[in-house]
């Protein structure tokens, strides 16, 4: 333990430090890191360096190298820069890489160099160059802020959702500020900068002069700033030497240091760990890397060459050109358990662990010791613990065992923390090899998340190793396998150098069926990708329809898009591609496409009745559809034209139309209605009046109303209609105007083809009795009973249905005796009844 502990490094009584190394890195570097523009992701993320920046020494024809490296030194992409000056370079939290130019134009390329997109930082920088940038994080994404020719600063909050700010001027600023910094302070990203001895805190609406409390006097000038990874902390290096250190809204100072050292230095940055009070800063020079904080020393490292320090959540990695190596507080529970002569009980647990695979009784005294003191459950506790926090993975076993052994002795101790602790552990080893190089810490794992890693692994295209983790942790498939499989089918679209045939083939048989893969997707990559044939073949493998036509259509493949929107039964899919297709095709190959397709046909001709009623007459022209041409000019007789001679003019067309089909009594019919309202328009000059649009019985009925009985009876006459049906509404007619004395003569006229039961019916129904009796006694023998019993004669209605002998008769009327007055003849009825069952 004495070993382990010898890169441990105090600040103050309450806190170590330790520096360990993550990777012994081969750049093949042909310039310092001084000569180079650097930009490293946090999180264990890749490493950017712009070789042979712009510099007025260079010789201008020489081009810039832009190289990307992972944090073990592996390359990932080179290529020549030909583009303008670059100013800075930054990663997004998506780890794509922004390259901000002189001219505000902002480059955004992949992690293995694929150019992306780019956007501009305004107009204002086309005049006044861009003089410095810096690329921040924040909840809301990344940012990118510039510092102009102006001296005027402008700021994004998010790259993703690209919205300017142009940020207030600062009063009599005429030159570059010594150092400038983000702040984010409820949820909005401000500026400070530092003018000589004054700084500056610009936010949206203003400029304001802010004071560092308790800050030593002397100062002249703020030569470099650092704001914690949190933005909760900041902290000031003055020309005097001394580190002011406080909260990032500068109300509270938390302490200073003077490192008596007045050279600028190169970098400054926070290291601190998330719940921990301590808190340092560490400065690097040329040479040097000290570390500073709430203690009158500080610690202090030798640097061997150029490095360059990248702030983490929990840290600060180190690289230069042969190491990369990470500085951090030591975690409690490490310190607890290693610190020199620790009596903790995670300490115990570690040595009777150890005892005991040397078969030695002082296992047991140690044991003992913690169970007497009832510790055992906080020492597996702070094995477990201090193993999240180790990068050896020998060291982890070792705590481990240590904390398996102690649960041996444990009855309830829930295993759940040991289980994920080991997962968790054996998947950070994974990624920290140096094949992958991504040096997470446990505190960074926590806070990145799985599904972001997985999301790390697909950039990088570590589809294989992504895989594994997600079945080993038992992720569900539609977050873990599938999403990753989606991804690598995307890629593997892009490899132009394989055939269509031979990309679909492998990419159906890695996915077939997988839930939560979506085939329509990937042959969009594939479409984006210049592969339209194998978009088309991928798109075989999709089963929703709905996710093929739109693309499909995008493609300008509308007839099979036609096609399966035909399959899918939708028909809101096929008169989406109808319509796609009536805009993309002239009228002519529109047309013909359509009767190749009778189920699109139809629905088209749906759609037309209700929309384009031209378009559904060209139709029916070009298909020689002359019974629903003729059906077509009817309905437009009626809906378009407002004119009789419009009119008929349309229904001669469609009695035309008819006889090309052979229907001849829809032919007459049209020209019996022709007729019609050529009588009913003469009917309206003569008469005055409402005959147009009348139904023939209703024209008739409409004459006798008024008195004209003759002109309806040659109405009658002229087309056919048959007696009974004019009796019919000549006696309604009469009824419905009382004209009772009429409709005696009427009756009497001739012999009723529809007999009296009518008369009685509608006397009745306008509730006249005296005129139904009359008609009554007209009735027929077989009628007689039910037109007695409509006038309310039950005692006759009897008498008829007894001397008939009818049961149904006698029923009924039985069924309209009701009371005591109709009891004399209810009796009656009986006793015939029963007479003829004698019989």
């Amino acid at each position: 333990m004495d070993c382990y502990t010898a890169n441990w490094n105090p600040l103050g009584d309450s806190a170590f430090y330790r520096k360990y190394e993550l990777y012994s890195v081969d750049w093949d570097l042909k310039e310092d890191l001084r000569d180079c523009l650097v930009a490293a992701a946090p999180y264990g993320g890749p490493i950017a360096l712009l070789r042979t920046p712009w510099r007025k020494e260079k010789a201008p024809s020489v081009r810039p190298v832009l190289e990307i490296y992972s944090a073990s030194g592996m390359p990932l992409a080179s290529f020549l820069w030909k583009s303008g000056p670059v100013v800075s370079l930054g990663w997004s939290a998506e780890e794509e890489l922004l390259c901000v130019q002189e001219d505000g134009a902002v480059l955004v390329y992949g992690l293995h160099g694929d150019f992306r997109r780019h956007f501009s930082m305004g107009n204002e920088v086309l005049q006044n160059r861009v003089l410095d940038a810096r690329i921040f994080h924040t909840e809301f994404g990344s940012g990118v802020a510039i510092l102009t020719g102006a001296h005027r600063f402008t700021l994004s909050a998010n790259v993703g959702d690209l919205k300017l700010r142009r940020m207030p001027e600062v009063p009599g600023l005429q030159n570059v500020p010594s150092c400038w910094t983000i702040l984010c302070q409820e949820r909005a990203a401000h500026i400070l900068l530092a003018v000589g001895p004054d700084l500056y805190l610009l936010d949206h609406a203003a400029c304001s002069a802010v004071t560092p409390p308790g800050l030593a006097p002397g100062v002249s000038s703020f030569l470099q700033m650092a704001v914690s990874f949190t933005y909760r902390h900041l902290a000031l290096f003055t020309d005097t030497g001394h580190i002011w250190m406080g909260t990032a809204s500068l109300k509270e100072k938390l302490c200073e240091f003077n490192c008596n050292i007045r050279a600028p230095p190169k970098q400054m940055v926070w290291c601190s760990r998330p719940r921990s009070k301590e808190r340092a800063v560490v400065v690097a020079w040329e040479r040097r890397l000290m570390v500073v904080g709430d203690a009158p020393e500080s610690i202090q490292f030798v640097l061997d060459e150029d490095s360059y320090l990248v702030p983490e959540l929990d840290g600060v990695r180190i690289f230069s050109r042969s190491s990369h190596e990470f500085l951090h507080e030591v975690p409690v529970a490490s310190e607890e358990i290693f610190k020199i002569a620790s009596m903790a009980p995670g300490a115990l647990l570690l040595e009777a662990q150890k005892e005991y695979e040397k078969e030695s009784q002082k296992a047991d005294e140690y044991l003992r010791e913690i169970q007497e003191l009832g510790q055992l459950p906080q020492a597996v506790q702070q094995c477990i613990e201090a193993a999240g926090h180790e990068h050896c993975p020998d060291m982890q076993k070792s705590l481990l065992r240590a904390a398996s052994f102690g649960k041996c002795f444990l009855d309830r101790f829930p295993p759940d923390s040991f289980v994920r602790m080991c997962q968790d552990l054996r998947v950070l080893n994974a990624v920290r090899d140096y094949h992958i190089g991504i040096p997470l810490t446990y505190s960074q794992y926590k806070q990145l998340t799985i599904q972001v890693l997985l999301d790390r692994l697909v950039l990088r295209r570590l589809y294989p190793l992504a895989i594994q983790i997600c079945e080993y942790l038992r992720l569900p498939e539609v977050q873990g396998v599938s999403r990753i499989l989606a991804h690598w089918a995307c890629y593997k679209v892009q490899q132009k150098d394989v055939s269509d045939e031979d990309v679909a083939r492998a990419i159906n048989q890695k996915l077939g069926d997988t839930p939560g893969v979506s085939y329509s997707d990937i042959a969009a990559r594939a479409y984006g990708c210049g592969r339209t044939e194998l978009a088309i073949k991928l798109l075989e493998y999709e089963p929703r329809s709905g996710e093929q036509v739109p693309l499909l259509l995008k493609m300008k493949r509308s007839k099979l898009a036609l096609n399966k929107a035909i399959e899918s039964g939708d028909t809101d899919l096929v008169f989406t591609v109808l319509l796609h297709l009536k805009n993309e095709l002239n009228r002519g190959d529109f047309f013909m496409t359509l009767r190749n397709q009778p189920i699109a046909l139809s629905l088209y001709r749906q759609y037309c009745k209700h929309q384009e009623l031209e378009t559904l007459k060209d139709l029916y022209n070009q298909d020689d559809n002359h019974q629903e041409l003729g059906s077509f000019h009817i309905r437009a007789s009626y809906a378009a034209e407002e004119r009789i001679e419009g009119r008929v003019a349309a229904l001669q067309t469609a009695a035309d139309a008819f006889y090309k089909a052979k229907n001849e009594f829809a032919a007459k019919a049209t020209e019996d209605q022709m007729r019609l309202l050529r009588l009913q328009r003469r009917l309206e000059d003569e008469l005055g009046g409402q005959f147009l649009d009348l139904s023939l019985h209703d024209t008739v009925t409409t004459l006798i109303l008024g008195g004209q009985n003759k002109r309806a009876e040659q109405l009658a006459r002229d087309f056919r209609i048959p007696d009974k049906r004019l009796w019919w509404l000549k006696l309604t007619a009469l009824a419905d105007l009382e004209e009772w004395e009429e409709l005696e003569k009427f009756s009497k006229s001739k012999k009723s083809p529809i007999g009296y039961l009518p008369f009685v019916e509608i006397c009745m129904k306008q509730h006249n009795k005296y005129e139904a009796k009359k008609y009554a006694s007209r009735v027929g023998p077989e009628q007689k009973v039910k037109a007695l019993l409509l006038v309310g004669d039950v005692a006759q209605a009897a008498d008829v249905a007894i001397e008939h002998r009818n049961e149904a008769e006698l029923s009924l009327v039985l069924s309209h005796c009701t009371g005591a007055t109709d009891g004399p003849t209810a009796d009656k009825i009986q006793r015939a009844r029963a007479q003829a069952q004698k019989k």
